[in-house]
């Protein structure tokens, strides 16, 4: 699976942009806040969500991981494809995506073109425990604490663990022991797991 691309950007509109690296030219769709992100650079590294199906091989770049993530939420929801996704996230910023989800605003995000009623309640409901998770929550951290406490749950669920199980033995162990590394969060979740 591709991480990232990093290489000069060759061309870029508001709906798709080319990375060329090595030689080879990647075509990326991206949302207007990656765009926005983006216009003016020659060079970039753009994270990458990759959408293998039979019949095509699609990737989806963004300049700042906040927006893939809530992308992946988003996706994971029944009915919301990747060019939704993008859709969405084209019209709002993704701290108002979550912010919309956590507040349940159904109409703002029925106002979203190819969102409707029941699509907007659907993603409510199977996203707004997920992002209060990951929302306030996480901000005592410090930031690399919260890199520290990602890379681990990154691991433990590599491992085959739970997200939601390995997450909260994390968030405790962090609060209750702050700096550690990655390989001891590793250790005393697995410990608690």
């Amino acid at each position: 699976m591709i991480d990232y691309i990093k290489g000069n950007i060759t061309g870029i509109t508001p709906a798709c942009l080319t990375i060329e690296t090595g030689g080879i030219g990647y075509f990326i769709n991206i949302s207007l806040t990656t765009f926005t992100r983006l216009e003016g650079h020659s060079e970039y590294k753009v994270l990458v969500h990759e959408v293998i199906r039979e019949d095509s091989h699609q990737l989806f770049g963004f300049a700042e991981n906040e927006e893939r993530e809530i992308f992946r939420l988003l996706i994971s929801v029944t009915g919301v494809g990747a060019n939704t996704a993008r859709m969405m996230l084209s019209s709002l910023s993704p701290g108002e995506i979550r912010k919309a989800i956590a507040d349940a605003d159904v109409n703002l995000l029925k106002s979203i073109k190819g969102i409707g009623l029941k699509s907007a309640q659907r993603i409510i409901v199977d996203l707004k425990e997920k992002i209060g998770k990951q929302g306030p929550s996480d901000e005592i951290f410090t930031v690399s604490d919260n890199t520290r406490r990602d890379e681990a749950l990154s691991a433990l669920v590599m491992l085959g663990f739970a997200k939601g199980a390995a997450g909260k033995v994390l968030d405790k162990i962090v609060n209750e022991e702050g700096g550690l590394t990655v390989e001891d969060l590793i250790k005393r979740a697995l410990k608690n797991l």
